[in-house]
C-alpha cells in the first residue's frame, strides 16, 4: 500500500470522474476534488481524515477536498460507486463545508430525504457520461451541484475552532512531508527527520502516521521505492543494482527482500513474468471489470516516475 497526491488530468471542461468497483479496497490518498462513495452493497471499512468507520449497503462516505482516506477492507464483499467531481462544480468560490461526520448511514439519508436524490444522482451520472447526448455536462453538473446543496442543507457540520485550525494546519503540514517524499524518496529518510518536519516526538509521529495513513512509516516508505522501482524495471534499460541504489536502497540484498515482501516476486521474477503497466501495487487493488466513465481524462497518482 501507498499513499498518493491523486491527481486527474481531463481532457474536457466537465471534471467529473464515476467508477464501480466489487471487492476492493483502496490505499491511502488524497486529492483536491470531492469524493463521494456510495456502498451499492455489502460493507467496508473506511479511514477520513481522523475518522475510522464502518459503512454499509446504503450509506454515502464524504471526502473533501484535501482530506486524506482509504480503505482497508481486505476480507469484505462490497460493490462501491465513486463520484469525483472538480470543487468548480459547485461553485467558482468553493470552500470546504467541514461536514462534522465522514458517514452518513442509510437511515440518516432517509431522515433528511435524500436517498432518492442519492440514487438519482448515482444513476443519472453514469449514464450521461455513457451516452453523452446533448446537454449532458450541464446535466451532470447541475445533478452534482444540487444533491450536495441539499447534503450541505441537512447534514451537521463543523463551527470553527481552535481545535479545527491546528488539525487542517496539522493536514496540511502532512500533504507537505508527503510531498516531499515523493520527491526525496531516494535519500536517507529516518523516521526523526519526519517527525521533525511535523515537529513531533518520534514517537508521537509514528502513531499519528499509522493512524493517518494505516501502514506504519518504514512500509509507507519501502512502497513509495519500490512503486519507482517497478517502474524502473518496466524500462529494461537497468541493471538490478542500479534500480536498488536509485531507489533508495543501500544494497541488493535489501532490495530483492523489500521487493519480495511487497510484491510478491523477486525482482528477477517480476520483470520476467509480470506486466509493469497492469500490475497494481497502488490505489484501487482489487479492481473489478465494472465501467468506468470519466469524460475524456486520466487519473495520475504521484509520485510521476519520469
Amino acid at each position: 500500500m501507498k499513499a498518493f497526491h491523486e491527481i486527474r488530468n481531463y481532457n474536457s471542461d466537465l471534471m467529473v470522474w464515476y467508477s464501480g468497483y466489487e471487492n476492493i479496497s483502496f490505499v491511502a490518498h488524497w486529492q483536491k476534488e470531492i469524493e463521494l462513495v456510495y456502498v451499492r452493497s455489502g460493507e467496508a471499512s473506511f479511514h477520513v481524515a481522523d475518522q475510522s468507520f464502518t459503512a454499509h449497503a446504503g450509506d454515502l462516505v464524504i471526502c473533501e477536498s484535501g482530506q486524506i482516506h482509504y480503505s482497508d477492507s481486505y476480507t469484505s464483499q462490497n460493490h462501491l460507486d465513486f463520484l469525483i467531481f472538480d470543487t468548480n462544480i459547485i461553485s467558482s468560490r468553493f470552500h470546504n463545508p467541514h461536514f462534522k461526520n465522514a458517514l452518513v448511514t442509510a437511515a440518516e439519508l432517509n431522515s433528511f430525504g435524500l436517498s432518492e436524490s442519492l440514487q438519482r444522482v448515482f444513476s443519472l451520472v453514469p449514464e450521461e457520461l455513457d451516452k453523452k447526448q446533448p446537454y449532458y455536462k450541464d446535466i451532470v453538473s447541475s445533478a452534482i451541484r444540487e444533491f450536495w446543496f441539499l447534503l450541505k442543507r441537512n447534514l451537521p457540520r463543523t463551527e470553527k475552532s481552535k481545535d479545527d485550525s491546528r488539525r487542517n494546519r496539522m493536514l496540511e503540514d502532512f500533504q507537505e512531508l508527503l510531498d516531499y517524499i515523493d520527491k526525496h524518496f531516494a535519500e536517507d529518510l529516518t523516521l526523526e527527520n519526519a517527525a521533525n518536519m511535523m515537529h513531533f516526538s518520534p514517537s508521537h509521529f509514528s502513531k499519528t502516521f499509522k493512524k493517518m495513513m494505516g501502514m506504519n512509516y518504514v512500509t509507507y516508505i519501502n512502497m513509495v521505492r519500490i512503486e519507482q522501482a517497478i517502474q524502473l524495471l518496466g524500462t529494461n534499460q537497468y541493471r538490478m543494482i542500479d534500480i536498488a541504489l536509485e531507489c533508495g536502497f543501500t544494497n541488493i540484498r535489501s532490495f530483492n527482500r523489500v521487493f519480495k515482501e511487497i510484491t510478491g516476486y523477486t525482482p528477477t521474477e517480476f520483470s520476467s513474468q509480470v506486466d509493469p503497466d497492469v500490475y497494481k501495487t497502488t490505489y484501487y487493488n482489487r479492481k473489478s471489470g465494472d465501467t468506468e466513465y470519466v469524460e475524456g481524462g486520466s487519473t495520475t497518482m504521484r509520485p510521476n516516475f519520469t
